[in-house]
């Protein structure tokens, strides 16, 4: 335990590598008991930092300039740290094949500024094996130093849910795994510190892995379900929210939702599963076809937007649609793996002109990256159709009132015989946030999933 006593005595420091939504967060929670580095390679990223502006939103301008972090893009301060946890992301390539690129470039980082008796923790998610087959070989070689003799290594799963303001860092149960004990008792202290709701050990570093990774996947599986019952339900003219409200009454049921599944977690990783099952001769049938219910939602929702403007008497050519949301999850800034993108660019294909508005995604990057302009609600007008894409606690305030005075046609009042003929307005709610005994059914039509 001599190294947890150095640490906790500050004779020696703690690094974090990669300062995202996860890595933020984590360095934040150490530094009130430790000497913490961040370090990122986005230099952009490590200058707001410092002057206490955070685009995830995980944290607050006080938190960052008070806090006695340092940040750098520099990897010669990582010399000066004997205990190292790597959380940088792991995404697909176009293929849906894992693309560990960052976390052996991080690696590599790491291992050219190690010194004898460090101690390296994983915490990005990965399939069983990429600690100890891929990674460490990679140390030993950067570093020409021995694993279990000359440094320790350990896994420990990020679980932070971005946006999340309960289910916090602090107040998760953390899964830690080692070489050894004695990697795996260091470990568990040092988290001890920041881990509120304890520790629990796993018995090998596989294992941690493979938990991590079919937590997101098991709830990709359950959202998949859902999904296809929704698409079901939907063909029966039965509200598939009032199924599962009912559905929840008894004890056991898993009570989900129906919905577009993006992001850095729960779209990703089963595929990391997928790929090493291939690796080994076995087909994830389960998983792969829950990937395909889940990627395939954007496409339902365009198709069955086309349908009720047609139902609506609307030309879809140059028909104007809004979008409220672009990030991949409610409350959230991170737009990353987002479906509405999809939604977007399907919209676009059929000549409909797309207006989107999100208070809490980056405005600068998607204009920069997807050529995407953020407009405020308050702006919004003469639209034939909304998409309720992402249910924001600040969309869920606005009156019903407000969003009626978006549309081009409203306050209608046809005859028996106009009724098929007069041309309504579209409200798409995909994941039910209006309250549907609200909805004006004369002058709307309105679907949600």
């Amino acid at each position: 335990m001599e190294l947890y006593n150095k640490l906790k005595n500050k004779k020696e420091k703690i690094s974090i590598i990669g300062l995202g939504y996860v890595g933020l967060p984590l360095a934040l929670s150490f530094s009130k008991y430790l000497d913490v580095v961040g370090f990122d390679i986005n230099k952009s990223k490590i200058e707001n930092y410092k002057k206490g502006l955070d685009i995830t939103n995980e944290a607050d301008t006080s938190s960052l300039i008070n806090s006695k972090i340092l940040f750098t893009s520099n990897e010669d301060d990582l010399q000066n740290c004997k205990f190292h946890i790597i959380v940088v992301p792991t995404p697909t390539k176009c293929d849906n094949t894992p693309d560990l690129s960052p976390l052996i470039e991080a690696t590599k980082t790491v291992a050219r500024n190690l010194s004898k008796g460090s101690v390296i923790v994983y915490e990005s998610t990965v399939y069983p094996g990429v600690t100890e087959d891929i990674c460490i070989p990679i140390i030993e070689n950067e570093s020409k130093l021995k694993c279990g003799i000359d440094f320790k290594v350990g896994y420990s799963p990020e679980r932070i849910n971005p946006g999340d303001k309960i289910h916090t860092l602090e107040n998760t149960v953390k899964i830690v795994a080692g070489i050894d004990n004695e990697s795996l008792n260091i470990i568990s202290k040092v988290y001890e510190l920041i881990i509120e709701a304890g520790i629990y050990k796993a018995e090998s570093i596989k294992i941690a892995e493979a938990a991590k990774v079919i937590e997101n996947s098991q709830r990709d599986v359950n959202i998949a379900f859902f999904n296809e019952i929704s698409i079901l339900f939907n063909k029966l003219n039965i509200d598939t929210s009032a199924v599962i409200k009912a559905a929840s009454t008894k004890w056991n049921f898993i009570n989900l939702t129906p919905g577009l599944v993006g992001g850095h977690c729960i779209g990703i990783d089963p595929y990391y599963l997928i790929h090493k099952g291939k690796t080994l001769n076995t087909d994830l049938n389960l998983l792969n076809t829950s990937r395909l219910i889940n990627n395939n939602m954007s496409k339902y929702i365009v198709d069955s937007t086309i349908k009720c403007l047609i139902k609506a008497n609307k030309k879809i050519k140059n028909c104007r649609i809004a979008i409220l949301g672009i990030t991949f999850k409610e409350d959230c800034s991170d737009i990353r793996n987002s479906k509405v993108f999809d939604i977007i660019k399907d919209l676009k294909e059929y000549g409909i002109e797309v207006i989107v508005s999100d208070p809490l995604a980056d405005s600068t990057y998607l204009k920069s990256n997807y050529n995407i302009d953020l407009i405020n609600i308050e702006e919004i007008e003469d639209i034939d159709g909304i998409i309720l894409a992402v249910p924001h606690l600040h969309f869920k305030d606005i009156p019903i009132s407000n969003i009626y005075k978006m549309f081009k046609v409203y306050n209608q009042t046809p005859s028996y015989t106009e009724h098929e003929y007069i041309e309504k307005n579209v409200i798409i709610d995909i994941k039910s946030m209006l309250n549907k005994t609200l909805i004006d059914f004369n002058n709307f039509i309105y679907w949600s999933l």
